[in-house]
This record gives C-alpha cells, structure tokens and sequence, in this order.
C-alpha cells in the first residue's frame, strides 16, 4: 500500500512538473505578456498625460494612500483613467522621475514589441541602460531648475531628481551643480554617438563653410540634411524593423539547437583544448597526467574584450585612414612647379561633411560565441584514436581547436609512424566520424602536428558587424583592408588587398560567392572616403550588384553617357575593360613625370603640395574592379574580355587598380594560365570535385569543405581556412542608403571614353583626318580582312605580330573609313568589301583625294 501511495505521489510530481515546464516553455507565453506591455505602455500614456492636468486634484488622497481606495472608499479620482490610473502616474512621475518618466512607455512599448516578435530582450538592453541614464540626468536637471528646495509644487524632477540634487546642493553648491550637470549631457552624448572632433580643424571648418554657400549645396540641401544628419532614432528603429532570423533560416536548413553538454568560451585566439587519450588504449606515449584527470578538457579562454567594447558602441563609427601627409621639400622637379602654400592637400575636403556608416545598419545576429560541445570532442576524439588504432598507429597526443565552423584536431604520431600513412586514411577517418568531408593536413606548417578538420555539428555565423567592430580592423593601417571572416583559431582574418594585389573568387552555386563579395565590399565602404577609392562594378546577372546604383556620386566609376553605374551589357564590359587600361596606361604617365614608382609615392607628394596640378597632376584614388560570373564573359566576348584583363592584372597593381573576379565555373577555360599567373591570391567555396579544387588553388581541399561561407584562401603559396563573414542583403541596402542620403559630388567619377570620337582609342588627337595619320598596317590590315572576310582584332593581331592595343586601333580606324561595321559582342566585325579589287580601289580613291 505504501509502495503504491509513493508511486502515485511520483507521477503526480512528474506531472506537475511537465506541466509547469510546458507553460514556461510555450511561445504562446512571450507574446501574451508582450501584449500586456503594449497595452500597458498605451495606458500609462494616457495616465501620465493626465497626471499633468489633475494632479492637484488626485495628489491629497494618493499620498495618504490605503486598500480601501481601492474598493471606491469614498474617493473620486479626477485623473482621466480613474484611481488605479492615477496611483500608476503619481508613482511614476511623483515617486520617481517626473516628467521624464514618459520614457518609461518607450521602454514598455519596446519590450513588448520585442517579445511577440520573438526578439530577444538582451538586445533591448543598451535601449534600456540609455533610458535610465536620460532619466536620471534630466529629472536632475529639471529639479535644478523648478523644485529643488521642495517637491510640494508640481514634481517636475520627481523625488529621484528632488533627493540628487538636494544632495548635490550642499556639496557642490549652485555653480558646481549646473558644472557637472553640463559635463554628465557631453558625456552621455559623446559615449552614445561617439562624434568625430576631427571637423573642427580650420581646414575642415573652412570648407565646410564654403561647401555651404556652393549652388549645389543650396539647392540639394533638403536631401543632404535627410541623409547627412540621420536621427538615431531611426537607425535603430531600422534595426528593429530587420528580423535576423530570417537570414538565418535562410541559411540553415534546420533550426539550430545546443546540446545540453556544454561549455561556453570565447577567445580571440581560439579555443584550444587538451583531450586525454583513452586510458584503455596502451601505452601511446608520455605521460598526460598534467591535462587532469580521464575525460577533463582544459579549455584556455582569451577574452576578446576589443571586439566586445566595440560591439557595445551600438552605433559607433569606424575611422578612416589618415592620409599620409610628408612635409614640403625646398626642391622640385624639373617638370614641377612649387606651390605658393605649404598646407598639406587634404582629398577629403571636397566631401568634408561625409560620415562612415555606423555599426547599428549591421545585424549583430544575437551573441555569436563558440560553443564547445564537449560530449562531441570526446566522442570525435574516441573515433580518431580507436580507427587510428586500427591500422595500428599510435599516436601520443591530441589536442582540439574549436572554430566557427569546424574544429581543429592536432595529433602527435609516435616516433616512426609516416605521415603518408595518416594522410590515406583520410576517408576512413570521415567514415567512422560520419562526418561530411574531413580535411587532413599532414603536417600543418610551423608545427610538428597532424592536423584533421572535423565540421561542428552546430555551426556558427559570423557576422561582419563583429569583424569591422574589432580591434585588428579598427586600428587597421592597411591601405585596402578587407575583413574576410574567422579563421580556426577564431580570429579575425583582416588581408591588404594591395599586397594581393589581385582577387579570384571561385566556388560552385550557393556557396557564398556574393556574400563574400558583398563582405569585401562592405569593409572598404566602412573604411575609406569617397575621394580615396572608387568601385567598377561589372555584373553580368544585372541583380547581384544592383543595390550599389544608390552610390554613383559616391565610390563608383563608369563610362561618361553610361545610364547605368553598373556594367551589366558585353559590349559595354569590353569598353570598360579597355577604358581602364587606358587609365592605367594615363596613370603610369603621371607616375612617370613625378619620379616615382608606387601610387603611394605619388599621392604622398601630391598631398605635400610637390605636384602640381597646372602640369597635369591629380590626387589618384585607388580603382577596385569587381567581375561577378566572369565565366560568362568569358562564353560570350571571349578573348576580348580576357586580353585587356590580363594586361590590368599585369601592369594595374603600381597605380592603383585591383581586380577582384568572381566565377563559379572553375574550369580551365575559364580560368586560364594567364588569369592564374597573375593572381596569386584566390578564394576557394565549396566545389564539386577534386579538379576545380586544383584549378582554383593548385591543391585539393575546396571539395571538402562545407558550404555556407566555409573557404580556403591561398595566399603567399599558404592554405587558411576561414568562415566567410556573412552581411544579409537588407544590411547592404541599409549601409547603401545611409551613403546615398549624403551629399555626393557634383559628377560621378568617369573613366576615360574609349572610342574614335574622343581620342580615347589611343590614336594621338582622335579620328585621323588624312591616309598619313593612318598606322602603318592599315592598308595591309584593310587587305587581310577582306581576303578572309573577317574583321578581327585577333586575327589582325596574330598575322601582322602586332600588340593587342595596336591591333584595336587598327581595327577602329578601319570601321571609321567603312572597311568593317561596328562591333557585335563577340563575334566578328562585318565586311564592306567583297573582293580585293574594290578595296583596292578604295583605298587609291583616299590617297587621291587628300
């Protein structure tokens, strides 16, 4: 009997406490008391507003206040929500803040709107710490100026505000008051918008004044102050109207659960973890006594306290790198001529009100830490050592890595075991782990370890937000910085693209290409000026790159005439792609008659006042080209596209102009000799074999990646595996409309016309006037493609051993006298001429008539 009483006293307990875990569990929950905080910001709304009006009335039997009132003990409330309504506003205003207690219905409001949304509260937190701190700083202020002797009248300060500076009155007196009152309002300012003093130079002071009184400023002022002065407010608001998780289903096709057995850590280098050998497994070398005890991780944690100090800045902003400025030198050049002022040229005047975007347009995507599974590493541990074993390799130690996306196990094999033979057991290993795609890399470089890639079960996004907040980005020197995402160890990975200098994106579809690019675009549009790069943006799915049309007067760079900043037609690809070799070819000119041999150099002694302009000197931005789907290009202009971008990727990298080429086809076709020699640098995603995995980086590995950002960069002949940051499309339109709402400048930057009609084809004063003006090869040309009946640059190229750009203007004089048509994509020009004889004639009829 008692056996069966206890038994039905257990599952009673059982089922209370399944129901009590179901009630707190069920999201039905969250969105019924979110609502309660909604109505009750509206009610308190109208309690506050009328607390002002009747607050004489109600402030006699409130303050003698007892539980009968409120069984209607006599007591006729005059406030517009009755008794509890003015219980609820004396307590706020009165008891509290005063009148600044409004901001309470904020911060209900807020809190409600999160829960139903299913918006964690922690993100309502800096809003939260930012009100209280208003609150308490102008209930102060306002008791300072209206009742700080007494709180009898009206409680403007309420008795939080009355008791502050009733405290501070005898301390610091009238003066001393109104001094740190003052101080505590630049202090929230400055720790809550983080304003760039650096305006208040006279030079900048000087050309913001000027910029004022411009017919452009005047007359685009409504739109410059729209954008240039955004509110906050509105920022976050932005923020709150973007929910992560639709990015984030997007990308996971499962919700992502955390297994109970876990161990939190966050490290800025990692987090690195010393696993026990089985006790079980022999003798499999020294003594591992000092890691603790059987099973015992020991887990070395590294705060990354700069990137956590930038993440709580919500909305600071990231600085630009300074200009590097030499001092003026008493001797010239004998082509250049001294300035009459020695002020250093500043780029960025003409844009001085400019503003980088802030960090609150990015989603922070909750708290992204690394998560150590440790039933997990025991596990994967436990499978590597025993299938080791069973080929009979020992091995004395093992330690594991914990990265975003996949974790790090370094083994030490006995003495005499052949690293070759850990390498071909590499299948067995993602046999037994059943894990999709390992990597082994035997011997990591620098080490006297083995290394094998396992992917986490649970992976981790990595947002750009954390990535440009951090430190290593921050205070970055680097002319382009670039942060690409984190490596194993969990660090951020931040490159030079000039030290690339050049960029091969490759990896199959819906593997991260565009985000990746969106990433690099992202980090030079936080870091740099406007006057300091421009963008060339050729897409040809006219989608991918679409949103950065809102910048046009801002970083972009296109033909003069073109409706579209954004190079989506063939034929116009080619006429870009030549256009930017004859801004090189101008540019190598100019580096030519300063004496030097690096656009760093060069922009140097422009900013010192050593060039000047009167002898054709310009301040030179760097030029960024970015190719997406170079495949197709390369399937529709074919050699038109290839030869002027292998003559950039040559010669581009002194004067400024880096090339970044994305392709999910990586085949040899397409990635050609000439594309691979000069670009050392190349981003692998995920691909589908072994082979492309060699075209793109001359080894195998992209194939064993795991998608969804996860990539190897080759760089400096070195493999790093990182896991790209991920930037979801509204967060790029965002940074785009917070540019756009600035003043840009008056034109775009344009680059120079290729064709007849300006000179731009590299003939010496545009169209030729007379047969003698013609090159050279111009009639033997003229013959070649009438006998074949093909007008071809290549072909012209290729019989006559002429250079490419020669070759093209041979060809575009050729379609100025009507000897071949206009060009047609790829295919060849159309000839005039039918037969050798009639354009013989032709060609006497010239030479007569000039």
């Amino acid at each position: 009997m008692a056996t069966e009483n206890k038994r039905k006293s257990a599952a009673k307990e059982v089922r209370r406490q399944f129901s009590m875990k179901m009630l707190v569990g069920d999201e039905r929950m969250p969105k019924l008391l979110g609502l309660l905080l909604v109505l009750f910001s509206f009610y308190s709304l109208v309690a506050f507003t009328s607390y002002l009006f009747t607050w004489w009335e109600d402030s006699a039997w409130v303050e003698d206040f007892h539980f009968d009132v409120l069984f209607g003990a006599g007591v006729e409330a005059a406030n517009w929500l009755g008794v509890l309504g003015a219980m609820v506003a004396h307590f706020f205003i009165h008891d509290l803040f005063g009148v600044p207690s409004f901001i309470f219905i904020y911060l209900f409001f807020g809190a409600g709107y999160y829960l139903t949304q299913g918006i964690p509260l922690r993100r309502l937190m800096p809003r939260f710490w930012w009100g209280m701190a208003t609150m308490i700083w102008s209930s102060a202020l306002l008791a300072f100026f209206f009742n700080h002797t007494e709180i009898s009248e009206f409680p403007w300060g309420g008795t939080i505000g009355w008791a502050i500076v009733n405290w501070m009155y005898n301390l610091l007196g009238t003066v001393g008051i109104l001094a740190l009152l003052v101080f505590v309002m630049f202090a929230i300012v400055v720790w809550r918008y983080n304003p760039s003093f650096e305006n208040l130079s006279p030079e900048r002071v000087k050309g913001y004044f000027a910029d004022m009184f411009r017919l452009e400023t005047l007359t685009g002022a409504f739109s410059g102050l729209r954008g240039g002065s955004a509110d906050e407010e509105e920022e976050e608001e932005a923020d709150e109207e973007y929910d992560p998780r639709a990015a984030s289903q997007a990308e996971s096709p499962a919700p992502r659960q955390r297994p109970a057995p876990q161990t939190h850590a966050r490290g800025a280098s990692g987090n690195q973890l010393d696993l026990d050998l089985p006790g079980n497994n022999r003798p499999l070398g020294p003594s591992l006594s000092s890691l603790g005890g059987p099973g015992e991780l020991e887990i070395a944690e590294t705060p990354n306290n700069d990137v956590q100090s930038a993440m709580d800045e919500d909305t600071g902003r990231l600085n630009r790198t300074e200009l590097v400025q030499l001092p003026a030198t008493s001797h010239d050049s004998a082509n250049e001529e001294p300035y009459e002022s020695l002020t250093p040229y500043d780029p960025t005047l003409d844009l001085s009100a400019y503003e980088n975007p802030v960090l609150s347009l990015l989603e922070p995507y909750d708290d992204q830490q690394i998560i150590v599974d440790r039933e997990e590493l025991e596990q994967n541990k436990n499978q590597i050592v025993n299938t080791l074993l069973h080929y009979k390799i020992e091995i004395t130690r093992i330690k594991a890595t914990v990265g975003p996306t996949v974790t790090l196990y370094e083994i030490v094999p006995s003495p005499g075991v052949r690293t070759s033979k850990i390498k071909n057991l590499e299948d067995d290993i993602a046999l037994s782990l059943a894990a999709l795609g390992i990597r082994i890399i035997a011997p990591i470089p620098g080490k006297g370890t083995i290394g094998i890639e396992v992917p986490n079960r649970n992976k981790q996004i990595v947002p750009l937000r954390e990535l440009l907040a951090s430190e290593k980005f921050r205070r970055s020197s680097m002319e382009l910085p670039i942060a690409l995402g984190k490596t194993i160890n969990n660090e951020v990975f931040v490159v030079d693209l000039t030290k690339m200098p050049h960029l091969l994106v490759a990896g199959a579809t819906g593997q991260g290409k565009s985000v990746g690019i969106n990433s690099i675009l992202m980090s030079l549009l936080y870091k740099k000026h406007p006057a300091q790069i421009k963008l060339v943006l050729i897409d040809p799915k006219k989608v991918e790159l679409s949103p950065y049309n809102r910048i046009d007067h801002h970083f972009l760079a296109f033909l003069p005439g073109d409706d579209e900043p954004i190079v989506t037609d063939t034929s116009k690809v080619v006429q870009t792609l030549h256009s930017l070799t004859l801004e090189m070819d101008e540019r190598y000119n100019l580096l030519k008659k300063a004496n030097v041999r690096h656009l760093t150099e060069y922009n140097a002694k422009f900013v010192a006042r050593r060039l000047n302009p009167n002898n054709g000197h310009r301040y030179l931005p760097y030029i960024i080209l970015v190719v997406d789907e170079f495949a197709d290009l390369i399937m529709t202009a074919g050699k038109e596209v290839e030869l002027p971008l292998g003559r950039l990727a040559q010669l581009a990298r002194a004067v400024g102009i880096h090339l970044i080429i994305a392709t999910q086809r990586p085949s040899v076709n397409i990635i050609t000799g000439v594309i691979k020699a000069n670009f050392p640098a190349r981003l692998a995603f995920k691909v589908t074999s072994k082979i492309d995995s060699r075209t793109i980086l001359d080894s195998g590995g992209a194939e064993q990646l795991t998608g969804r950002g996860d990539m190897l960069l080759s760089l400096g002949g070195e493999l790093t595996r990182l896991q790209c940051a991920f930037v979801d499309t509204p967060e790029v339109e965002r940074v785009i409309e917070f540019i756009g709402n600035q003043r840009g400048y008056p034109a775009p930057f344009y680059l120079p016309e290729f064709g007849m009609e300006g000179g731009g084809s590299g003939t010496e004063g545009g169209t030729p006037r007379t047969v003698e003006d013609l090159d050279e090869f111009f009639e033997d040309s003229a013959r070649l493609v009438v006998t074949h009946q093909s007008g071809s640059t290549s072909m012209i190229q290729r019989r006559l051993k002429l250079g490419y750009n020669r070759a093209g203007r041979i060809m575009d004089q050729l379609e100025a006298f009507g000897i071949v048509g206009a060009a047609d994509g790829s295919k060849p020009r159309e000839v005039m001429f039918s037969s050798d004889v009639e354009l013989e004639n032709y060609l006497r009829s010239l030479r007569r008539n000039q």
